[in-house]
């Protein structure tokens, strides 16, 4: 089974990605958390359970980090850290990317079971 780590913020994302470039890394990006231990994006919530269901179609050696990007009007704001950089060019939550490549899944696409197999399974 694939490593699994849960991070939260730019920072905890990129320190974990450094510590990992060595291997096949798959990403992804949803709203953080609140209080009731639910993001704060429907379509986060909607998709965590289709992608934690296929976790195990990631190839064995694979890392695969989720990572919260913060709170609903941190992530609105144009300039955070995730939508500057420009490896990551995110625009929205979820996406669920393979780290380095340009494949990727955005939105109601990560809620789909078939995409997200395809995704961790195709070189």
């Amino acid at each position: 089974m694939a490593k699994q780590l849960h991070v939260e913020g730019y920072n905890a994302y990129k320190a974990a990605e450094d510590e990992n470039k060595d291997k096949t890394l798959f990403a992804l990006f949803s709203g953080s958390a609140g209080a009731d231990g639910s993001s704060w994006c429907p379509d986060c919530v909607e998709a965590d359970p289709v992608i934690n269901s296929s976790l195990s179609k990631l190839p064995k050696d694979a890392i695969f980090i989720h990572c919260g990007v913060g709170d609903r009007t941190y992530w609105k704001d144009q300039n955070n850290a995730f939508r500057k950089d420009p490896t990551l060019k995110l625009t929205a939550v979820p996406t669920l990317l393979k780290v380095g490549h340009s494949q990727r899944l955005v939105e109601e696409q990560c809620a789909n079971s078939d995409l997200v197999e395809m995704l961790f399974t195709d070189d």
